[in-house]
């Protein structure tokens, strides 16, 4: 049966200390996704509270984003310099902060600023979470195992759309939806104070005999833990750093990451996590009812990722990966032409529903997790860091630009214009899917590496 095989591999032995290391280095993603979703109810309040109109409401959503590309940034640096473990217990901290600053904002610029703040934990720690996990995890679950940090995105999503269902007609209800999100940064903050740091960390670091001593608790063998010191240690005698990660030979890796990067985000998946309340709205149902509707699509995201944990590792990355962004490009087509239908939103409202869950479904099983997971697998360890912080800002930048000028956009276009240009970039991803995207299932990080940089010296 399809993701057994995952499910008997992961709950072996070694594999369920994985498993725990793996699962407090995801809260990481718990706090992207519940600061993702929470907005999206938050925003139909705020606005009464604090005389927010259009424009500030895009400042809202935006503000954290442009914190979030700060964060990926330094996050390269920070995560080399200071490891993996210490730069996310950083973030856990400082998403605290920012979270109860949100909460007791009283004026825009308040919550602008605050948000500013959590966008820097966010970005910090959506970098760091996938390369962390990926370095302790072994190439047999790696998949699986790796993408527990998009799983934890989407529980955060839905237990946001729950929060924010639960308070919507409590007082001060955005207050409390804000708030509530130091709970689990501090949770992050405590929970990696007591992980491992990752076993390529300390090679860099000329600490061997610790990063043995990690390895043989996640390896099956202490001859598997030697193979694969083996393998690091060679791998980071070679240098390193941005410099590197932009020389010729490496670009098209970086080009791979970076369209990976930018499609997930010009698809416009976190134009319908930040305002799917808002999307329902436009059919014509009220603020309470979108919220409620809502909560459909954060359950459809959660299960489906889900799935695609159970299948990655068997099936592989590239059939999820196009698969998935077939689906989403047939779902916004639709979409656009129910918001092109005047008919279809005043006899049949229910259709834009059914397509936001379609389409969340697709993107949960293809670009939601494949993206996050393959930047962590396709670049060498001496330009990993590096290049996964350029691909993250791509990432981040891509999602300011997207979700920022979301409604401006639906205005100038008209919405369902919005929809069909957010297909078409996804026709393009397809294709360059396609004819570029390895597949990296079933092989140790150093081997894609190497097969990588053998592959492109050859073309």
């Amino acid at each position: 049966m399809p993701g057994m095989d995952f499910l008997r591999e992961a709950f072996r032995g070694g594999n369920r200390y994985v498993l725990r290391l793996a699962i407090v280095a995801a809260l990481g993603g718990f706090l992207f996704g519940y600061d993702t979703g929470v907005i999206s109810g938050a925003l139909l309040f705020i606005g009464k509270d604090l005389g927010a109109g259009e424009f500030d409401e895009q400042a809202f959503v935006g503000a954290l984003l442009i914190g979030a590309v700060l964060g990926a940034l330094v996050a390269g640096w920070a995560a080399d310099a200071l490891s993996r473990r210490r730069t996310k217990i950083i973030a856990g901290v400082i998403y605290v902060v920012g979270a109860l600053a949100s909460a007791l904002a009283q004026t825009a610029p308040e919550l602008i600023a605050a948000r500013f703040v959590l966008g820097l934990a966010v970005g910090t720690a959506s970098f760091v979470a996938p390369m962390y996990i990926s370095e302790l995890a072994p190439k047999r679950i790696r998949g699986g195992v790796t993408s527990f940090n998009q799983l934890m995105i989407v529980s955060g999503i839905l237990a946001a759309y729950i929060v924010n269902w639960a308070l919507k007609d409590t007082t001060e209800n955005w207050r409390w939806m804000l708030g509530l999100g130091a709970l689990p940064g501090l949770a992050l903050a405590i929970g990696m104070y007591f992980q491992p740091f990752s076993p390529r960390w300390l090679v860099e670091k000329g600490r061997k005999d610790e990063a043995r001593e990690v390895l043989c608790k996640v390896r099956k063998s202490e001859d598997e833990a030697d193979e694969e010191l083996a393998e690091i240690e060679q791998e980071t005698s070679e240098e390193g750093g941005f410099r590197e990660a932009l020389r010729p030979q490496v670009r098209p890796l970086i080009a791979i990451g970076l369209v990976l990067a930018f499609a997930q985000q010009f698809i416009g998946v976190n134009t319908v996590i930040y305002y799917a309340p808002k999307i329902l709205s436009f059919t014509g149902v009220g603020s309470g009812s979108a919220i409620t509707q809502a909560l459909s699509v954060g359950i459809t995201n959660f299960v489906f990722t889900g799935i695609a944990i159970l299948l990655l590792d068997r099936v592989g990355r590239r059939p999820l990966l196009l698969a998935g962004t077939a689906g989403c490009v047939v779902s916004l087509a639709a979409l656009g032409a129910f918001f092109a239908s005047s008919s279809l939103q005043h006899d049949a409202s229910w259709i834009a529903l059914v397509c936001l869950i379609t389409y969340i479904a697709s993107f949960a099983i293809g670009l939601g997790p494949v993206f996050w997971l393959m930047i962590s697998e396709i670049f060498p360890l001496p330009i990993r860091s590096s290049a996964m912080s350029i691909s993250t800002v791509g990432n981040w930048t891509a999602n300011f630009l997207v979700s920022s000028f979301f409604l401006t956009l639906t205005s100038a276009i008209t919405r369902e214009g919005t929809f069909w240009l957010y297909g078409g970039f996804g026709i393009a991803a397809l294709v360059f899917f396609a004819l570029r995207l390895p597949e990296t299932k079933d092989r140790s990080l150093e081997q894609i590496g190497r097969d990588l940089d053998t592959a492109e010296q050859a073309a």
